[in-house]
């Protein structure tokens, strides 16, 4: 998981493709605990805080 200061020292590029899988892995997650239970329960928790902290650096760079 990206922490706050490497969010800032990536290319908004890198960072749209880290939100896609981001999202993919939000997904895929999704699915896996519909369909069973989960080894890590807060695995989906925390890739919902990813997807949160790279649209957050996406809209501070766009309003820059």
């Amino acid at each position: 998981m990206a922490k706050k200061e490497s969010l800032i020292e990536k290319k908004v590029d890198e960072l749209k493709e880290m939100l896609v899988k981001s999202r993919e892995e939000m997904k895929d997650l999704r699915f896996a605990a519909a369909g069973a239970r989960t080894a890590n329960g807060s695995a989906y928790k925390n890739a919902r805080k990813q997807v949160a902290r790279i649209l957050t650096e996406l809209g501070n760079r766009k309003r820059a």
